[in-house]
């Protein structure tokens, strides 16, 4: 059996601005979310019960690497073995929220059995790698979410050839702030950007996210790493009533008139938090009391406060 570091933890990951619209080349900017985390460990009672995710994740190792398409060094004896022995991933995060539970425990699984010099792999070698094994699970993968996890770090991406650590600003502790609420429901990631795939074969809409989503996210997260915040609350409502109009299929259909009372009532604005469809949305305001008030009933997290 392997000895493994059990202090070792990989956390969740939020995506603040950039869900879909990174597909076509927007700005995104992602951020560690340490309220959940996952580690890989053995049972405690010594049960070699196999785990069936890791046992189809070892299967899809093997087929990469008897094709020799598996593009890095892996001890896949290793794995095997400790699967036999009871391995796991005993995680808190929350599968199909899209907080990153896949990109974890790939970042876990890797950082344990990877043969390489990892410290001398570039962050783009990095992303491709786990662009490649995330694949497994949401049919394509950035590779993004693992790579949060992996360097436990908010990462830039400027484009699709420019990517990088980026430091959060320090904002001053105030009334309003950026939230997630918990819709309870969880959803597949892989129907939702197949279908955002889809629709982006229309020309007409495909300008459209290109010519208004894209420069409306890139302005949110220039908004935020200034710290202004007058336009960061003006483009996040901008970029709502986007989502509303144009990604309904995305926004749970419970929530829409939620969605719409934001937008109406300027008490706060909605976006998605990942794929959508479930999981938690990401909201913003300027007086975070007040939301709590207004949305009674509803599970609030406060992600950073200005």
């Amino acid at each position: 059996m392997t000895q493994i570091n059990s202090d070792k933890k990989f956390y969740s990951k939020i995506i603040l601005f950039g869900e879909y619209s990174v597909i076509q080349n927007s700005m995104a900017l992602l951020i560690p979310y340490s309220l959940f985390e996952g580690k890989l460990t053995f049972r405690r009672d010594n049960t070699s019960v196999i785990d069936p995710e890791l046992k189809a994740f070892s299967l899809y190792l093997k087929q990469l690497m008897d094709s020799s398409q598996l593009n890095f060094q892996f001890d896949l004896s290793s794995f095997e073995f400790d699967i036999s022995q009871g391995l796991f991933f005993d995680s808190t995060i929350p599968q199909g929220f899209g907080v990153g539970s896949s990109g974890a425990l790939v970042a876990a699984i890797f950082a344990r059995y990877e043969q390489e010099n990892h410290s001398i792999l570039d962050i783009k070698r990095l992303k491709n790698i786990f662009s490649q094994l995330e694949s497994h699970f949401h049919g394509s993968s950035s590779g993004v979410d693992p790579l949060i996890s992996y360097l436990n770090s908010p990462i830039l991406i400027k484009n699709k050839n420019e990517l990088g650590p980026v430091s959060i600003p320090k904002f001053s502790k105030g009334k309003g702030g950026i939230f997630l609420l918990n819709t309870k429901r969880s959803r597949k990631t892989e129907p939702l950007v197949n279908l955002f795939l889809e629709k982006s074969r229309n020309e007409s809409y495909f300008n459209l996210c290109e010519d208004v989503l894209t420069p409306i996210t890139n302005h949110c997260i220039d908004n935020f790493l200034d710290v202004n915040i007058d336009l960061l609350l003006k483009n996040f409502k901008l970029l709502s009533a986007f989502q509303h109009e144009h990604f309904s299929p995305m926004i749970p259909k419970l929530y829409r008139d939620l969605w719409s009372a934001g937008l109406t009532s300027n008490d706060y604005s909605f976006k998605l938090c990942g794929a959508g469809g479930g999981g938690f949305l990401m909201g913003i305001t300027d007086d975070f009391q007040k939301v709590k008030r207004v949305l009674t009933g509803h599970e609030l997290r406060l992600i950073l406060s200005f």
